[in-house]
């Protein structure tokens, strides 16, 4: 067997490599993913530039050794996680803003910066970088574009493609691509950049990024109204959406979710609260006022239990507090937290909630739903307080899943909004994609990767033997 640790070791000097035997190298085979399958890695690589990462591979590539490129570990489908003999390449080391330029309204990072330390950078030199994943506070931007991550600010601003300009890419075999632009418009040739976006590591490793920068919007403004059920939410939802309101957060969360935070939760809950819509706003302080008001009014028309608005930072931080606690709060009241992140047409939200409801009665499983209304993007949360390392309890959870994302499908949705697909997803593609489809999309991974060792395994199904006879 290849010494590759050793070999890498002496390319890169002992500091880079994190062989066999040592205490950190299982955390490079784990991620956040849910029942996950536990491979430690050959070793975990460390690199600190773009030619550190060229190296790795081009070595990999002599030696048909897999890689599978890291970025904080953050992942919640398995996207990073080592195959059997592979190695991890991690960008974790590669922490540089490069660049911050105000009047072009870009930045230049390397891909191991913290969503939030970039969020704060660009903050302080009054400019806006809006994707907001929930876990903004360590995960990296490169593992952003990778996964083309989302938030709850995508409604209004979009997701983490609509702010990649430019990519800096190392491929297996050694060679570093330029693509891209850093200006606010270009046609020129192929969308490269867009087709590297949320490929998961299947088609090289980001080593450099070119981010768009909006003006930092004046003012923000935080509405939490809460409701007796679900149906009253949504029409909420639908009759302010109906009338041109278009807030930069729109989130909702269930019963369970609430239930899951009212211990802990500085707010208290009306005891018959069903449902909890959180909105935000920003922009000139005299238009959101009115906005504000026109909020209010049609929540308490609608029948909202209560209804509280903050202007303040503070404030603000106070009404976000229960949303932010409740996937917290279940992982802590479950051995086994199964999050996954489905999307379906706005106006099928209510009954998709209503569809988990069932697959709950059905299986026997607890079930938690939050997320992001203005997208359609709901987190469906299966819990349960078995032992996660029972093989029949993952047998249980994955059917539990199954019956969620057929729903999914019935109702005009997809299977992930924004986590990605990774390994905890691959294999139930087909039932949104069809075999032409997942095809063409190994095709054009094979262009960039002939020899399938970039993170293979991930995204894509692989073909089913009457498709490859």
């Amino acid at each position: 067997m290849t010494d590759i640790a050793g070999i890498l070791e002496r390319e890169l000097g002992s500091a880079a490599v994190i062989g066999p035997g040592h205490e950190r190298l299982d955390d490079y085979g784990r991620d956040e993913s849910p029942l996950p399958e536990f491979h430690p890695p050959a070793c975990a690589v460390l690199v600190e530039s773009t030619e550190q990462a060229a190296a790795v591979l081009r070595i990999c590539k002599e030696r048909a050794v897999p890689v599978s490129p890291r970025g904080a570990g953050s992942g919640m489908c398995g996207g990073a996680l080592p195959v059997p003999g592979g190695i991890v390449l991690s960008t974790e080391r590669m922490t540089k803003i490069k660049e911050i330029d105000a009047g072009d309204l870009v930045a230049v990072v390397e891909p191991g910066v913290v969503t939030g330390v970039l969020q704060e950078a660009v903050e302080a030199q009054h400019m806006f970088y809006p994707p907001d994943p929930a876990s903004l506070a360590f995960c990296s931007i490169g593992g952003n574009a990778a996964t083309n991550a989302g938030g709850p600010r995508a409604f209004k601003y979009g997701v983490t493609r609509e702010y990649i300009l430019g990519l800096e890419v190392a491929l297996m075999g050694g060679e570093v691509l330029r693509c891209g632009r850093r200006t606010a418009k270009g046609v020129t040739g192929y969308d490269l950049v867009a087709g590297f976006v949320g490929t998961e590591g299947t088609f090289g490793v980001i080593t450099e990024l070119v981010v768009k920068l909006l003006p930092n919007p004046p003012a923000a403004a935080t509405v939490l109204a809460v409701f007796a059920d679900m149906a009253g939410a949504g029409a909420a939802i639908s009759a302010l959406l109906r009338e041109g309101l278009r807030p930069r957060v729109l989130e909702i969360a269930d019963k369970s979710s609430i239930d899951h935070v009212r211990p802990k939760s500085r707010y208290r809950f009306p005891a018959n609260a069903g449902a909890v819509v959180l909105l935000e706003v920003d922009g000139e302080p005299d238009a959101m006022a009115l906005m504000m008001e026109k909020i209010g009014v049609r929540c308490d028309d609608l029948g909202a239990l209560d209804v509280l608005a903050a202007h303040e930072p503070a404030d603000r931080r106070a009404l976000w507090e229960a949303r932010r606690l409740i996937s917290p709060s279940l992982k802590e009241a479950y051995r086994v937290k199964v999050n996954e992140d489905i999307c379906v047409p706005r106006g099928r939200i209510v009954e998709m909630i209503a569809r988990v409801q069932q697959v709950s009665l059905e299986t026997g499983i607890d079930t938690a739903v939050f997320g992001h209304a203005g997208d359609g993007n709901l987190h469906v949360n299966l819990l349960s307080h078995d032992d996660p390392d029972d093989p029949a309890v993952r047998t249980k959870m994955w059917a539990a899943a199954e019956r969620v994302f057929a729903h999914t499908i019935a109702l005009g949705g997809t299977l992930s909004g924004e986590h990605g697909i990774g390994t905890t997803k691959r294999d139930y593609m087909r039932m949104e994609q069809s075999e032409q489809v997942l095809e063409w999309q190994r095709r054009w991974k094979l262009m960039w990767d002939p020899s399938n060792l970039m993170n293979p395994g991930k995204k894509i199904p692989a073909r089913t033997k009457a498709c490859s006879e």
